[in-house]
């Protein structure tokens, strides 16, 4: 089956996250694999967060991808969010590009594999929740003990010629702000607003992006390349500020009681990208420091991670692409997370390599060039090729 196909099939699949519903896109990758003769089985949940991994002797190679897709409303769509249109040049949909488009071109790679010999040198993982953390998918099937440590591509979206073997680190916490109520007209008299701590403490967060952290002078000049190529695909300036800096985002801010009343209560949610040569500890601890009003209620923290550039995986996945795209092939890193942080941590040497279109991440239109889908499945059979 051609690989467009494939990815318009698992499209019309909805697997938004949340609620991240994967049972009937699972079963369509298992009885895809059934059918090319690749036994597997599915990890899943009653609320139907499932997994696949498929089973036999465990291989030097790993093939991932994730099967849950962001909420697309529908207003704003050219087509219908979930329609897996094609026409001459793409397929359309949300989980298009992110990353359904990499999770289909895995399946035809093996397919193509699989006509020219009997055994596959890799095994397949999908899983169910990456967009939110993959509390119920890779970090569940690693406390399971249901994958072994080996080299991993995850199929998500890079550019042509460079895979990623590193991500910033990841900061989310949850604070509470507690003020001194009063009556609203006698403020700043008066009273001490929960609201205006908290935005005193977004004005301290603001500052903290204005350092510059210094790193080692290898992984400097990966830096250096990355930001000239991540500048170049989402028609950016600033990017090696970006993967040198600790950016943020306050995602939700509640507050106050009544127009009339001086705020006693106020929640906030900040998520930060935290790049290497962060302590995250020491960042906690200067933030809980300065924001004497709050307290921090939940946090989730996530040290960069990297892959070395000399490794097996980096080397032989270069030399796929060079075959398929000739031209200057080199990896990057980047600032966005996925679940290559969680393999790292678990052994893996892993890098994240598959087709898309940087731009429509998780935005209206999303679609994926089937020729990026034709050219990810020949370089993931190249790399196969590679551990047979």
């Amino acid at each position: 089956m051609h690989v467009s196909r494939i990815c318009s099939d698992l499209v019309k699949i909805n697997t938004e996250n949340p609620p991240s519903k994967t049972t009937d896109c699972i079963e369509y990758i298992r009885s895809f694999l059934e059918s090319i003769g690749v036994k597997s089985r599915v990890i899943g949940s009653p609320d139907g967060q499932d997994n696949l991994v498929t089973t036999g002797p465990a291989k030097d190679l790993m093939l991932c991808g994730h099967v849950d897709v962001v909420p697309a409303l529908g207003s704003g769509w050219t087509n219908v969010p979930f329609s897996g249109i094609i026409d001459d040049q793409y397929v359309y949909g949300r989980g298009s590009t992110d990353m359904k488009g990499g999770c289909a071109a895995i399946l035809s790679a093996c397919e193509r594999f699989l006509e020219k010999t009997s055994d596959l040198p890799a095994n397949l993982v999908f899983v169910c929740d990456e967009e939110t953390g993959g509390e119920n998918g890779i970090r569940r099937l690693l406390a399971d003990n249901a994958l072994s440590p080996c080299d991993c591509i995850i199929a998500e979206p890079t550019p042509s010629r460079h895979p990623s073997i590193g991500q910033k680190g990841l900061m989310r916490i949850s604070m509470d702000f507690s003020g001194r109520p009063g009556h609203g007209s006698l403020y700043p008299a008066v009273g001490t607003s929960a609201i205006m701590e908290a935005m005193q403490f977004l004005d301290y967060i603001r500052g903290l992006y204005d350092v510059e952290h210094m790193v080692d002078p290898h992984l400097e000049e990966i830096i250096r390349k990355s930001s000239g190529v991540l500048s170049r695909e989402f028609s950016l300036d600033g990017a090696e500020s970006i993967l040198k800096r600790l950016t943020f985002n306050p995602g939700t801010i509640r507050g106050g009681e009544k127009s009339n009343v001086v705020a006693q209560h106020c929640s906030l949610e900040v998520e930060f990208r935290v790049p290497w040569g962060v302590n995250i500890p020491a960042l906690l601890a200067a933030i809980t420091a300065h924001a004497t009003s709050a307290t921090i209620q939940k946090e989730e923290t996530h040290n960069p991670s990297f892959t070395s550039p000399d490794c097996t995986i980096v080397r032989r996945t270069c030399a796929a692409i060079t075959e398929v795209y000739g031209g200057s092939v080199f990896p990057i890193v980047q600032w966005a997370a996925s679940d290559a942080r969680h393999l790292r941590s678990a052994g893996f040497s892993v890098l994240e390599y598959g087709p898309g279109e940087l731009p429509l991440l998780h935005a209206v239109d999303e679609c994926v060039r089937i020729d990026s889908l034709e050219n990810a499945v020949q370089v993931y059979e190249n790399v196969m090729k590679n551990y047979s």
